[in-house]
């Protein structure tokens, strides 16, 4: 596969069958052949989108100094403010050349995962950044909800299988910001080539050149949505779930012409997280004679873990 195909969410919510079915069949070759869909009719309007991007634009055009006052020690950077230069890809030692913020799970008091989880960093320069920053969360979390419950039906699971691991799962946005380029990066890229932890990435942001996956054939293909898309790929716990009948893609953001060094990038993903207690465990009608079992079970709070400290997040 050598483009990224596009499927419409409103087929799935609708009422005909023969849409819904429809949808399910589309996400579902898509993601067992490359992983990546660009996704219309979803919940967010333009509207917040534009808030959103003036408040993140705001934020880090902020200060230094002020930023870092929002850089929590301690937490592995799953709150607030991750500065220029702290996280690099799994097997990379080059940072990525990017600053982050991150908004995690509004948790209700009574849940029982309502001391798991940092509280959300509130920046008091800026009046509606994280009111903003809160409604996206949750907009990007409906969305990526329906998309799930499409994907266990094409996993011949029932519809709902995903909703109990999802409801104050650890999910994360992130706005992220790609600062304009000031020397020659050397070995470093805006975000090196890498997999998702999670189950599904929603990525906000994609409309001009920079992300690229890989097909199975190993090329680098230009991943570029609409302005009203997101795009959406699977991630290593769901492609691990599944026993990789649903694939995790290999992406990058890529370092822009020379000419254009002088530009900022912004992009915001929304990483869906189960709680850290669902089994990642491979599921049984994803194992035959000629897909064995490929991975051992663990939780998911388990293999973030993992991952965060292979990132250089977590000590």
């Amino acid at each position: 596969m050598n483009k990224i195909p596009t499927v419409n969410l409103e087929d799935f919510l609708s009422d005909s069958a023969s849409r819904k079915q429809k949808f399910i069949d589309e996400i579902g070759h898509a993601y067992e052949n490359i992983g990546f869909v660009a996704l219309k009719g979803h919940f967010l309007d333009e509207e917040l989108v534009e808030n959103l991007y003036t408040e993140i634009k705001n934020f880090f055009d902020l200060p230094i100094a002020i930023k870092k006052k929002y850089e929590i020690p301690g937490i592995g950077g799953q709150r607030g403010y991750v500065s220029f230069g702290k996280e690099s890809a799994k097997g990379k030692k080059e940072a990525d050349l990017k600053e982050f913020w991150h908004f995690g799970q509004y948790v209700d008091k009574a849940s029982k995962y309502a001391n798991e989880y940092p509280k959300n960093v509130i920046v008091e320069e800026l009046d509606t950044f994280n009111k903003v920053g809160e409604k996206t969360y949750k907009m990007l979390e409906k969305t990526a909800k329906y998309v799930l419950r499409s994907l266990a039906l094409h996993l011949g699971l029932e519809e709902i299988y995903f909703d109990q691991y999802i409801k104050d799962g650890n999910s994360i946005l992130r706005p992220i910001h790609y600062p304009p380029i000031k020397t020659e990066p050397k070995g470093a890229e805006r975000a090196a080539a890498h997999g998702d932890i999670n189950l599904i990435t929603l990525l906000m942001g994609a409309q001009g050149k920079g992300l690229q996956v890989q097909n199975h054939d190993g090329e680098w293909i230009d991943a570029i949505a609409q302005p009203d898309e997101l795009m959406i790929n699977v991630g290593d716990m769901l492609s691990r779930h599944s026993n990789n009948k649903l694939k995790s893609t290999i992406h990058r953001v890529t370092n822009p012409p020379k000419e254009q060094w002088g530009t900022s990038r912004y992009s915001i993903p929304f990483f869906m997280h189960p709680v850290s207690d669902m089994k990642l465990n491979v599921l049984e009608n994803c194992i035959d004679a000629k897909t064995p079992k490929k991975y051992e079970d663990i939780t998911a709070g388990e293999f973030l873990d993992e991952r965060l400290k292979e990132l250089g997040l977590k000590k």
